[in-house]
């Protein structure tokens, strides 16, 4: 079964308003898109404190196909930040996501709008799982009024209200209280809704990460906290700044689960199981062990501290949407010369965004954002 051909699409202009995963919806129709698959995870998952979910997750052609559509555009979308950055029309504090857009993905499918994330400034790529357009991405890149915090905010600081995403900031750790006070406000409200509060394995060893999993496990609050383990703090491998690097552990009593963050298919299954045991029990930590390709941030090459091979080898072995495109190769739902025009398509979404972007008017000359 193969994608078929492209339908009437609406104008450009008001395509790039409208949410990534929707638009593959929107522009293609899908037969069977319904019929059930079961894939079974590329590893196990590692438990603490808690019984494993299952290695065998239930999705359908449709959901792959937005994998791999919103996946390749949030890897296209941080390309050409990067390019934007080298050509000055970004400034400011810029970190990049592109490698661990599975977590992004996962996370978004077994949830709904109504739950919260909050994460740390490597955020552009929640914002868009969140509904966020491309269009906000660059203006808000650029310091332009159109973007989602009219241009004000910067790289560290995109925020959706109305989808309940509670912005990137940019002190290291400073969300999970802030998260775990979102999750208080939910069991206060009994909404049966949760947070995810995410932070880097640089975050993990913040003190005020213990003291608010403290209060929200005395409290059983609807509270996820999840460490996006990229295995670097910056330019500090994990085994350097941490004596237990065993971040799904670190809670002791608080239940943790290590997840393959580049399989979003296990991302979603344990995201999936969180909710439910955040919503009955209270707390749990969600390890994802993911991967930067980029340096921790524009300014950093990222190549002084590991190696080209190791960075390559993570490409190769282990690249999210790679595992997306092998998956719908081998069931038979799309050919490699319909995937290809995908990611054609993706490319000029995001060129046309940032050409609008570039359209309005700047309201400073610059994003300098205040925050590390």
């Amino acid at each position: 079964m193969a994608l078929s051909h492209l339908a009437a699409s609406a104008s450009r202009s008001s395509s790039l308003l409208k949410p990534l995963s929707s638009a593959l919806s929107l522009r293609r129709s899908i037969s069977g898109d319904n019929s059930p698959l079961t894939v079974e995870t590329s590893v196990p998952f590692t438990s603490h404190q808690c019984e494993a979910p299952s290695r065998s997750v239930e999705t359908n052609p449709k959901e792959l196909l937005t994998f791999f559509r919103d996946m390749a555009l949030m890897r296209r979308m941080e390309i050409a930040a990067d390019s934007l950055y080298k050509a000055k029309l970004i400034r400011g504090f810029c970190h990049l996501y592109d490698g661990q857009e599975a977590v992004a993905v996962g996370m978004e499918a077994a949830i709904t709008k109504k739950d919260c994330i909050i994460t740390a400034y490597r955020d552009h790529c929640t914002f868009v799982s969140r509904g966020g357009t491309l269009l906000e991405v660059f203006a808000e890149l650029m310091g332009r009024q159109a973007g989602c915090s009219k241009g004000k905010g910067g790289s560290m600081h995109f925020y959706k209200k109305d989808s309940n995403f509670y912005g990137g900031h940019g002190i290291v750790g400073a969300q999970v209280p802030l998260g775990c006070g979102l999750a208080f406000a939910q069991k206060y409200s009994k909404d049966e809704t949760v947070t995810f509060a995410l932070y880097g394995d640089g975050a993990a060893n913040q003190g005020q990460l213990f003291e608010a999993l403290n209060i929200s496990a005395l409290w059983d609050l609807p509270a996820i906290l999840v460490c996006e383990n990229n295995h670097y703090g910056m330019g500090t491998a994990e085994w350097r700044a941490a004596k237990s690097p065993a971040y799904y552990k670190r809670g002791d009593y608080v239940p943790g689960l290590k997840v393959d963050g580049m399989d979003a298919l296990a991302v979603k299954q344990a995201c999936k199981f969180a909710k439910e045991h955040a919503l009955k029990n209270g707390p749990i930590i969600l390890e994802m062990d993911t991967y930067r390709y980029h340096g921790h941030s524009m300014s950093d090459p990222g190549s002084s501290y590991r190696t080209r091979d190791e960075i390559s080898g993570v490409r190769q072995e282990r690249d999210p949407i790679e595992r997306i495109r092998k998956l719908i190769l081998s069931h038979d739902l799309a050919t490699e010369k319909e995937l290809k025009d995908v990611e054609k398509e993706v490319r000029k979404e995001v060129d046309d965004a940032i050409a609008q972007a570039k359209s309005f008017g700047a309201d400073r000359k610059e994003v300098r954002a205040t925050l590390p």
